[in-house]
């Protein structure tokens, strides 16, 4: 299973209409509006880092309103 976080620049105004879109996106867990130097962060899983790869380049940043983001991927399990 691959999982990532996505942040995303968006155009003024349209935030939450990127957040309503990306949120059926089918890779998209969870989509959260965020005040700072981004505007939403995102939360993918799939069960390839392919699969993520795809889901960002392929529907996330074709967008219009997506002026640029940025991916980490999470590198592995939390043990604690």
């Amino acid at each position: 299973m691959a999982l990532a976080f996505v942040l995303l620049n968006v155009e003024p105004g349209t935030e939450e209409e990127v957040r309503d879109t990306v949120s059926k996106i089918e890779e998209v867990e969870e989509a959260h509006l965020v005040y700072g130097t981004y505007d939403l962060v995102l939360k993918l899983r799939a069960d390839t880092m392919d699969e993520v790869k795809k889901a960002v380049t392929g529907k996330i940043r074709k967008l219009d309103e997506v002026r640029s983001t940025l991916t980490m991927l999470v590198a592995g399990p939390l043990t604690v």
